[in-house]
């Protein structure tokens, strides 16, 4: 991934440790935003392990300001179609700091995510949105996304999860 300077001094690279609480706070943000403030259950620990540990799983782009503070975050994995047979990235919390919007970070990450999925010879970009997110949805639609209508996901969690794998409890 090239890194990109923004005319304010901002660049968006990839994520590298000492970047997981500023991470922390744009999941936090986010999670805000969607009306699940209490949801997140992840920390600066566990950033680091997952994004920088010995076998990362999930990847992270940041835009940071001249002075280091992460104003935008793009957090994703692989993801693999059985139907093209290649990986694909499931970007999983797209997040710009609101004072920091509308200065192209927000489009210059994920089109970050498309320069990978294009180097890497990946079959496609994908993610989800909350069906009430207006702004978030209509960008979307002006950098060329389209609905999948016909798909929706479908999820398991705590006691169903549990139960589903034989265990009593959420945490066992």
């Amino acid at each position: 991934m090239a890194i990109h300077n923004f005319p304010d001094g901002a660049v968006l690279r990839e994520a590298r440790p000492g970047d997981e609480p500023g991470i922390l706070a744009g999941i936090q943000a986010l999670a805000d935003y969607e009306r699940e403030p209490d949801a997140v259950e992840n920390t600066v620990g566990a950033l680091t392990q997952t994004l920088f540990g010995e076998a990362p799983r999930a990847f992270a782009h940041v835009v940071a300001g001249s002075d280091g503070e992460i104003l935008g975050i793009a957090l994703w994995f692989l993801t693999y179609s059985t139907w093209t047979g290649r990986h694909g990235i499931w970007l999983e919390d797209l997040h710009i700091a609101e004072e920091h919007r509308g200065r192209g970070y927000g489009k210059a990450l994920i089109a970050s995510l498309a320069e990978v999925c294009i180097e890497r010879g990946y079959s496609r970009l994908e993610w989800t949105v909350l069906d009430w997110n207006a702004p978030a949805i209509g960008f979307y639609r002006s950098i060329g996304a389209v609905a999948m209508t016909e798909w929706t996901t479908q999820r398991l969690v705590g006691d169903e999860l549990a139960a589903l794998a034989g265990r009593t409890g959420a945490r066992d």
